[in-house]
């Protein structure tokens, strides 16, 4: 809504929360009281439901900046009420030689609190069920100090702030992609297939890659999923994936793919192109954070961790990833091939297949503040085995195939290893990771993949 909007929602709460202050003022009748009741009722009811003025008010990002709007009105409504309170009990009523009773003030007041209530949780809920940007920490914060004065006032006001950049990012990129979808700049001459990494699956519960297939798909590319499950040893890992991606060659009839993999499902996808026969239907294979020499932390747990723990943990976690869709996990086993002994004959026994293009990129954080729990502890971890990391795998290990390309962040935030996978669904100052992967899948397409 633009400001003079704004200002005039903010002047229909105002007069309708005032409207027996101007009743004695003007001295009207109640006919004409009952007929502005019911005509500012019935503009509060419009501006509720729909707060953008020529804006889409039921999109996502409808309702989210209709959610920051009303908070505004509300801010405005009840700046206005404050001064029209004074003005009346200490100018205008002294005036006219009338004194309420604290019966009159009371509902006064209660009318009152009730619009702007129904105005503060209206725009509230939008805001706090529609943001993404928002995430969990600024969620639980008002939760938590909603009832603390000024404190609620200023998590508001951040909160909204947030909801403001997010309408401009979204808007600015969903106008971008307007311009470039008749070019369908993702359009690769073979299909993308994209390989998630370990204990995660790829659309179980949501989506492993985050808002990255949608941005991909509507740029034109046609995508899949490895579907392999979350946690097995590289080998059987690459089974799965070697059946799931002839399958989509078979029955798509599209001779090969472009894999996209991120962290241990590169080291599956590797094994699949080198030892199952899948080279004859790749064409490139892009690895995203991949441990291609291990992660020096990793053994350095199962080293000192007690082997009881070991057991314990990996029964732990089986049992929930059979709940979450894998038919037979092997947590431990998945770990284990993660160390740098058993990369080191990984790489020995796995080489490139010629005739695919193999590339790899990654990504380091720039301190421990770069990322969310747990994140940003882990960070600190790898740092004592490998300086550049990003908060699981080490820069230098993440290195394959003709090219290499660092993703670094100027400032303090840096791009962790989840980032990289859109896992937190966050704007990044400095690195939009949607346009990343637009930018990534170009260059394949260019390269005649």
């Amino acid at each position: 809504m633009l400001l003079l909007g704004k200002f005039w929602a903010a002047a229909v709460v105002l007069a309708l929360s005032n409207l027996d202050l101007l009743k004695i003022r003007f001295a009207f009748g109640w006919t004409t009281y009952g007929l502005l009741l019911g005509g500012l009722l019935f503009c509060f009811a419009m501006v509720n439901i729909f707060p953008n003025w020529n804006r889409q008010n039921f999109s996502r990002l409808g309702m989210m900046l209709g959610g920051e709007t009303l908070m505004e009105i509300c801010a405005l409504s009840v700046a206005g009420n404050i001064i029209a309170g004074i003005y009346g009990l200490e100018r205008m009523l002294p005036r006219l030689a009338f004194q309420p009773s604290a019966w009159n003030i009371a509902l006064h007041l209660l009318f009152w609190l009730l619009l702007t209530g129904i105005l503060a949780w209206n725009g509230f809920l939008r805001i706090y069920l529609s943001s993404v940007q928002l995430g969990i920490k600024w969620r639980v914060l008002f939760l938590l100090l909603w009832w603390a004065p000024v404190l609620n006032l200023i998590l508001l006001g951040k909160m909204c702030a947030i909801v403001r950049e997010e309408y401009r990012f979204e808007t600015e990129k969903e106008a971008q992609n307007q311009i470039r979808r008749l070019n369908e700049s993702c359009k690769t001459r073979y299909p993308i297939v994209l390989v998630h990494g370990v204990f995660f699956r790829d659309r179980k519960c949501f989506n492993y890659w985050g808002r990255i297939p949608g941005e991909l798909i509507r740029n034109g590319a046609v995508l899949f999923y490895g579907g392999q499950q979350s946690a097995a040893a590289t080998k059987d890992a690459a089974e799965e994936l070697t059946e799931h991606i002839t399958k989509i060659v078979t029955e798509t009839g599209c001779q090969k793919v472009n894999i996209i993999a991120h962290s241990k499902g590169g080291l599956e996808s590797r094994y699949a192109i080198s030892h199952l026969g899948l080279s004859s239907c790749v064409a490139s294979l892009t690895t995203i954070n991949t441990p291609h020499r291990g992660c020096a932390f990793v053994d350095w747990l199962l080293e000192k961790m007690p082997p009881c723990l070991c057991r314990w943990l990996a029964r732990r976690y089986n049992s929930t990833l059979k709940r979450l869709g894998d038919s037979n996990p092997d947590f431990y086993a998945a770990v284990r091939d993660l160390t740098t002994r058993r990369c080191e004959r990984f790489n020995c026994e796995t080489p490139d297949a010629p005739e695919v293009f193999y590339q790899s990129v990654g990504s380091r954080m720039n301190g421990w503040r770069s990322a969310p729990f747990p994140q940003n502890w882990s960070y600190l971890l790898v740092r004592h085995f490998e300086k550049e990391n990003d908060g699981l795998v080490g820069v230098d290990s993440m290195k394959w195939g003709s090219r290499f390309q660092l993703l670094p962040v100027a400032g303090k935030r840096g791009i962790a290893h989840g980032d990289m996978i859109d896992l937190h669904r966050q704007n990044i100052p400095g690195f939009d990771v949607r346009e990343f992967y637009v930018s990534l899948v170009r260059q394949l397409k260019e390269q005649g993949f």
